[in-house]
């Protein structure tokens, strides 16, 4: 029997509903505390999140990523950073060696030549941009997330469920990112999410397939990606985030998040919580800017073998490395994804899900 992924020390409510990342269902979603209550309406769009220091700070996504808040512990924006270049669509926000990294990533229609990481000083304001280019055609995209040792990490955000994985060519750091570049970046392989029955997301799809956000612990040590409805955490070998997302015998578990309207920001705080936060997303609740959520703890992990108590007894939660491979989607399953894609598809237009407005081309 290979190395097991232990939840230890992690909130019980996180304990009790970690499981395989294997598409179950769940009973429940996890308890959280409520972080901080945002109500500047220029965070109707939270889109993504970052902490540097102890301070947070969030991004909205296409028509409102021009300007990044920095937020105080009541989430009341302390102040706004002008971004420095023109964005196309900001789609994540992440933190490296004290600076901001922007991921213009967003791509609804697939028309893009390139894509962007734009750095960003937090204090001035100062950056740059760097272009990238997938090796295989245009891609939506929504996390990022970047390694230890500064190679970026971009994950798809894919209607089939089958998201990309994409670093650049040659495995460069941020730092060593040419402005404006273009990079070209190469796929590392795919991380498959399959559909779970955790409540959340916006209207006409299926939220739990769908990656829409990324973070890392400041140490490196755990990786996060997020559906709409799910919080996926890992833990990567040596800082390679990438090849920990694409390999299916990878220690990993997954955990079912609140419902949101449509949750697309996630960061680790220093003590290793993770906050999750969401659009005001549509309905009759749109323009009430939800809660930043709170998951304590979610950070600790350890590799080791529990008692054999512990395994009849689910306590902690444990994942077994060569068990927790993901499935592969049946033909029934491949129809479905098919029938929500063509779904989406048709329906976007009404919903203003996959086009909010559009944006001039890089």
């Amino acid at each position: 029997m290979g190395p097991r992924l232990v939840v230890r020390g992690v909130a019980a409510s996180v304990v009790a509903t970690a499981t395989t990342f294997s598409g179950t269902a769940f009973a429940a979603p996890i308890d959280t505390q409520t972080y901080c209550l945002p109500t500047d309406p220029g965070l109707a769009e939270l889109s993504g999140m970052t902490s540097i220091d102890g301070v947070l700070y969030a991004i909205g996504d296409s028509g409102a990523d021009d300007r990044v808040a920095v937020l105080d512990a009541n989430c009341a924006v302390e102040r706004w950073i002008d971004v420095p270049v023109d964005p196309y669509d900001v789609e994540d926000l992440t933190a490296y060696d004290g600076s901001l990294w922007l991921a213009d990533i967003g791509d609804n229609q697939m028309r893009r030549d390139t894509v962007a990481l734009t750095r960003m000083d937090p204090t001035t304001g100062a950056g740059e941009l760097h272009r990238l280019t997938y090796p295989d055609g245009a891609h939506d995209a929504e996390t990022v997330l970047i390694e230890p040792g500064g190679r970026p990490v971009i994950v798809t955000k894919e209607l089939s469920g089958v998201s990309g994985v994409y670093v650049p060519a040659g495995d460069e750091s941020v730092a060593d990112l040419t402005s404006p570049g273009p990079t070209p970046m190469r796929k590392v392989g795919d991380l498959a999410f399959t559909a779970t029955d955790t409540v959340g997301g916006p209207p006409f799809v299926v939220g739990s397939i769908l990656a829409t956000g990324g973070a890392v612990t400041e140490d490196g040590i755990v990786a996060a990606v997020r559906t709409y409805t799910d919080a996926y955490l890992f833990q990567p070998t040596d800082g390679d985030i990438a090849s920990a997302l694409v390999d299916p015998a990878a220690p990993r578990a997954v955990v079912p998040l609140p419902d949101q309207p449509q949750g697309e920001a996630m960061a680790f705080t220093d003590d290793g919580s993770l906050l999750i936060a969401s659009e005001a997303g549509f309905g009759p609740t749109t323009g009430t800017l939800p809660p930043i959520l709170g998951i304590p703890d979610a950070a600790v992990l350890d590799v080791s073998a529990p008692t054999p108590a512990a395994e009849e007894q689910n306590s902690p939660v444990v994942v077994d490395e060569q068990s927790s491979q993901t499935p592969a989607a049946t033909d029934s399953e491949w129809i479905f994804r098919a029938a929500v894609a063509a779904g989406v598809v048709l329906i976007a237009g009404a919903v203003g899900f996959t086009v909010r407005r559009s944006r001039r081309s890089r």
